[in-house]
Formats: C-alpha cells, structure tokens, sequence
C-alpha cells in the first residue's frame, strides 16, 4: 500500500497494476483511486473496463495500442479475468514488455497464483499489489477517522472491542460502523453498549465462545450457545467446519506457543490478527497439543459419517460438544 500511495502522491504511475489479495474493500478503493487520479470525471474515451474471464486478449492489446483522446492516459481495468490462475495467455504475458507510456492497464484480481507467467510478467513490468487485511493499529486508526469525520468520538478501548464483535473484513467493518454512526445520532461518543446494541456479533466469535465453555467443562453454556446458533438459521454443518477450524487454530497457535514464539512472531507466522493470537494463547492453556490434535481429527471423522449419512449433522456437533466438555 506504500508503494501505492506514494504513486498516487506524485501522480507518477506504473504502465500496468495488478491488484490483489484477500481484502475485497482494498483492491476496489486503489482501484478508484488510481481511475480518478488517470481518468478525468466523465470520460469515457480514455477508459475501458472488462469483467469476467473469456476476455479476448486481442482486443485488449489493441485498445491499449491506442492513442488517448486529449488525456495523459488511457486506462484499461480489467477485473475478475481469471488470467492469473490459468496457464498460457501468451499474448498479453508478452505485451507486458510493449505497453505504450500514455496506456495504464490495471488488472484487479480475487486470485493469483503467483508461477503463473502472466503474473511474473506484471512484477517485472509495473506493479502488483497484495492487499491484505491491515494490522489492528491500522485498523483502529481507519475507524477512528471515520468516526472524526462524522464529528463523533470513541475510545480506543471501544474500537478494540469492535474490532473483536464484527466481520472480519473491512467492508463488513465499515457497514458496522456506518450503523453505529447512525445509531447514536445527536450523541457525540459511541459507547461499548451502543456496539452490543447494534453490531452483528460474527459468528467465528461465538464459536470461540463455545469452546472456551467447552474447556472450562460449562457443557449447559456451550450447548446454550450452540442452540442460539441454530436459531439464528446457521447450519450445523458449518458450526460443525468452524469449531474443527477454531480447534485448528488452537492447535497452530498453542503449538508455537510452546516452542517459545512470542504473540507477535505467532501473528506473523500464521497470518492470523494479532488479537485473536492473544485470545487463542489464552485459551490454549486450557489443553494439551494431544487434546487439540485429537479434536481436529474427531470433528474431521464426524464432518465425514455426516457427509455419507451415518448420522445428522445436528448430533454431530453434540457429540463433538459433549466429549471435550466432560468433567
């Protein structure tokens, strides 16, 4: 994103952009941006948008060949082509040497594989971006504009707390944000309980709630909360898929915990948010590396005797609640 910036600060641009990474609301905004920072408001001479795969390269290469209309630059956005994943495109992998200087084509990408030549190409002739899901300080300090834009205030303490509740994702972050912007009205300050009132609490959240009353043997609360679930029209079949992925991830993150790994070596090694490291060393605790193991490979086993209709995926989940929350 610093390379970026630093672009869109002096309007000196790259020939061709390959955006990508996990983090939808990053690709599209450096997508905007550099479209307004090339393209004037309205003109629609110099800029032409593809979608979707089935894209002729030809007529690609040919729209790029040309000149732009009383313009800096031409400005070609190509997005979701799947150019990236497959083999061969030969013709546009070799154009990546002959792109003309007034031409930008900017490609934005859900997935890369990053052998594929096409991409190795875009490296070595402009810029590819991996947009990822920022650190919780960047992400306190995004939020925390968007609230001083709105003339409101909230502590940091509060932001954390958010950050812990919502989706985990930044589209999924704003629109929260926006709600409880909305919310509190007149009130300059948003508060934790305004966050309780209005926020969707995200679901990998309650299921880190249930297993935490599963290592503490509280069976009534951990299948109170697996009941809640159910009644908010989650499928058992993917609580089933998250409580084996938080099992998982207990299992990652305790494992290098033992090895001596500090929380933040833990977060960079395992791409995981530095808070939810935190809270997973702390819950952690409550089992042996075996324990977790063993429960990765048991919800593994149930997942499967669902799937061939051996048992229901409801009496899969109980079982899976019931045997590590015994006494």
């Amino acid at each position: 994103m610093k390379t970026l910036n630093e672009h869109l600060k002096k309007k000196t641009f790259k020939n061709v952009y390959l955006l990508y990474g996990d983090e939808a609301y990053l690709r599209n905004q450096y997508r905007d941006r550099l479209k307004q920072a090339m393209i004037s408001d309205g003109d629609t001479m110099n800029l032409s948008c593809f979608e979707g795969k089935g894209i002729d390269e030809k007529e690609l290469t040919a729209l790029a060949d040309t000149v732009p209309f009383f313009s800096d630059y031409r400005l070609i956005i190509v997005e979701n082509s799947g150019f990236f994943v497959a083999s061969g495109h030969d013709t546009l992998t070799e154009y990546m040497k002959q792109i003309p200087e007034t031409t930008c084509i900017l490609f934005v990408e859900s997935e890369v594989d990053k052998r594929n030549k096409l991409f190795k190409a875009v490296s070595a002739a402009g810029y590819a971006a991996n947009l990822t899901m920022p650190g919780d300080k960047q992400l306190i300090l995004w939020l925390a504009g968007m609230v001083k834009k709105e003339n409101k205030l909230i502590q940091e303490q509060t932001l954390q707390y958010f950050l812990q509740i919502v989706e985990h994702d930044m589209n999924g972050m704003r629109q929260e944000m926006e709600k409880l912007i909305c919310y509190v009205g007149q009130r300059q300050v948003i508060e934790k309980a305004d966050v309780d009132a209005v926020c969707c609490v995200f679901v990998e959240n309650k299921i880190f709630d249930m297993i935490r009353a599963v290592a503490e043997k509280n069976q009534r609360q951990a299948m109170q909360l697996y009941d809640d679930l159910v009644t908010l029209k989650e499928p058992p079949m993917r609580i089933l898929y998250l409580i084996i992925k938080q099992f998982n991830t207990l299992y990652e993150i305790r494992d290098l915990a033992v090895q001596g790994y500090p929380a933040s070596a833990i977060a960079e090694k395992t791409a995981i948010r530095d808070f939810i490291v935190k809270r997973n060393i702390s819950l952690g605790r409550h089992f042996e590396l075996s324990a977790l193991r063993q429960a990765v490979e048991d919800g593994t086993e149930l997942e499967e005797a669902v799937k061939t209709g051996r048992i229901t995926d409801r009496l899969a989940v109980e079982m899976m609640i019931q045997k590590y929350s015994r006494a």
